[in-house]
Order: structure tokens, then sequence, then C-alpha cells
């Protein structure tokens, strides 16, 4: 699913325009990554929460041509879904 069908989801569902639905989901988008710039968990309830981990640096092997290669230290998004979102899943693609 893309961010357009979800757009055209949420807009028959709401009766806003798809402009206007369009408008609120960047903002939404907008607010969660520039809090993770921040460093600031973002917990959307029933969802699930966002939140930075930090990467130390490690070796690893480009698998192309089998060469050693360190990865920098870095800063990387995580998601991690909420127990309501993880057993609705289980329960759909389980049956």
């Amino acid at each position: 699913m893309t961010k357009q069908n979800i757009v055209n989801i949420v807009s028959e569902a709401t009766g806003l325009t798809k402009v206007e639905t369009e408008a609120v989901m960047n903002g939404v988008m907008s607010t969660i990554v520039e809090s993770l710039g921040r460093n600031e968990r973002v917990e959307l309830r029933g969802f699930g929460t966002f939140g930075v981990k930090h990467r130390m640096p490690k070796k690893a092997r480009n698998p192309g041509t089998g060469e050693t290669i360190f990865l920098p230290e870095r800063n990387v998004p995580i998601f991690k879904p909420a127990k309501y979102m993880r057993s609705h899943v289980n329960n759909k693609l389980s049956k």
C-alpha cells in the first residue's frame, strides 16, 4: 500500500477532500520526522512507537566483492508496533 492509497481510503472514510487528507498526512509525517530528529520518542497508542537507536561502528562485508568495509556509528529510526497491532496482524495472517 502506498501513501496515495492511504490518502484515498482516509478521504473516503472521513469525507475530507484528498487534498485536505494529504495535507494532514504530510503534517503527521513531518511532525514524526522532526521529533525523531530531536531524539524524541513518538508514541501512537494502539499503533506503535517510533524512536531512534544509536548504532556503534562495526566491521561488515560487501556481499558483491567480499571486501571488508567499516560502517560508521549512526542513528537509525526504529518502530515498535503496539501489542494490539501485533496480535491483529498475527490473527489475520494465521487464518
